[in-house]
């Protein structure tokens, strides 16, 4: 008698749920079609919309001054390939037939199907070159240090950084989310304050991982970091040290190695080396160096390098044949050097300017001597750069984005030292900003906006 009560009460409970998914089923597709035939009913005559914009207000894009190439009767201030690489035929034409062999791109990131010969082979010259265990080769110079910092650095890390790196460095430390300390530019005793009390806080331990990160060359202000100073300070509180030698690579040193082999540092005393070879190498990329432990790591935490595709293989070629005429012509890094010194004495015969840059960097900043606001100083820099361009001298107004860079610089006119300019070239150049501050700069009326 139980089993059948049961029975029965499961029958019942069944034709229950059976009815409540039919009932409800129904219901949502009647009142589907009763939402879509009053769509229906209300589309007889075209609905206008319009939408908000996503800003609601007007944004003042400044476009740049030199849209494309530049033909040959200009005067390029503005480029950064130091060693005038970037029209060699031997890279041409090495670029060219690996065009040919490989094709234009390589499809894939260095972890799937995006890994060639010449990769493994760049990459086995670079080490060579920079007489370290190994390197990894990225496609953009901009996402090697902003993907190598946050391989290594973690939520719960501290990093000591000067104020005054770039760009793609800001990014980096940002997507690594650690604790961030900003020392003064180039200052080792604020540094080393800064280290100080960050060990009287317990705030370096043993427990929690300590970087120093800085530039070999500054991009933002041409000058060279007191690397000796750094490394004994960083070898002092246990550091692990970040270098981005960009601009130093292919610049100082007897042989291009950067500022450890110009300033006599062992390599194992920095613990990650990362490059751009997009400024003396004269294409694109970027790569990082140093030991087999350090550099694996990256090749799979590495954003840029794991989700990336790889170097077009005719841009990787492009670098190797660069490689090789440093290698055989290193004497191209004196002439650069010297270059570097002559636009120095120059620049410091200016009257309306002072400059910025130590005199073996070739990345000189130009500024107004003017009391304006840095908005007055950024349109003035613009026009004298559009009257310069005019008479046939093209450099660069350097752009920052105001809001988002740390200790945004002051505006400037970047100028940079190449292995092909000669004394009439500076006194063109140093001639024509003179004349263009008279002609579209700061008036002497004109006062200080506060």
């Amino acid at each position: 008698m139980i089993y059948i009560d049961s029975h029965d009460m499961a029958g019942w409970w069944t034709l229950v749920i059976a009815l409540q998914v039919v009932f409800i089923t129904t219901y949502y597709l009647w009142s589907k079609k009763r939402t879509r035939s009053h769509v229906l009913r209300s589309n007889e005559k075209p609905i206008e919309w319009n939408p908000k914009p996503l800003v609601e207000y007007d944004v003042e894009v400044e476009e740049p001054l030199i849209m494309g190439t530049l033909n040959e009767n200009v005067l390029n201030f503005g480029s950064t390939s130091f060693l005038s690489l970037d029209k060699n035929e031997t890279i041409i034409d090495s670029a060219l037939k690996a065009m040919e062999k490989y094709g234009v791109g390589s499809c894939g990131p260095r972890g799937f199907y995006g890994t060639i010969d010449v990769h493994l082979e760049l990459e086995e010259r670079l080490a060579k070159f920079l007489e370290v265990e190994e390197t990894c080769v990225y496609s953009y110079g901009f996402s090697t240090i902003a993907s190598a910092i946050p391989s290594y650095a973690k939520r719960k890390d501290i990093v000591f950084v000067d104020e005054c790196v770039w760009f793609a460095i800001q990014k980096g430390l940002d997507a690594s989310r650690s604790k961030i300390c900003y020392f003064k530019h180039n200052d080792m005793n604020d540094l080393e304050r800064q280290l100080l009390e960050a060990s009287e806080k317990k705030e370096l331990n043993s427990r929690r991982r300590a970087f120093l990160i800085v530039e070999a060359i500054y991009l933002n202000t041409g000058k060279m970091c007191p690397l000796v100073r750094a490394v004994e300070l960083a070898r002092k509180f246990k550091l692990r040290i970040i270098l981005d030698e960009s601009l130093s690579i292919g610049v100082l040193g007897k042989h291009g190695r950067g500022i450890t082999e110009y300033l006599n540092i062992p390599r194992d005393e920095i613990d990650l080396i990362v490059g751009s070879l997009e400024h003396s190498f004269a294409t694109i990329g970027g790569f990082c160096a140093g030991t087999h432990f350090i550099v694996e790591h990256q090749r799979l935490s590495g954003l840029g390098y794991c989700f990336s595709a790889s170097l077009p293989p005719m841009l990787t070629q492009a670098a190797i044949s660069a490689l090789d005429i440093l290698e055989e012509k290193p004497s191209i890094i004196e002439e650069l050097n010297d270059r570097s010194k002559m636009m120095n004495k120059a620049l410091a015969k200016l009257d309306h300017y002072r400059y910025s840059g130590d005199e073996i960097s070739p990345i000189k900043h130009v500024y107004l001597k003017d009391d304006l606001t840095d908005r007055l100083k950024h349109s003035y820099l613009r026009n004298i750069a559009a009257y310069c361009f005019e008479k046939g001298v093209a450099f660069a107004v350097s752009a920052y984005l105001r809001d988002v860079e740390h200790n945004c610089p002051e505006p400037s006119i970047r100028l940079v030292a190449s292995r092909k300019i000669d004394n009439e070239n500076l006194n063109l150049i140093c001639t024509l900003l003179e004349t263009a501050y008279k002609e579209v700069g700061p008036k002497p009326d004109l006062q200080p906006v506060q």
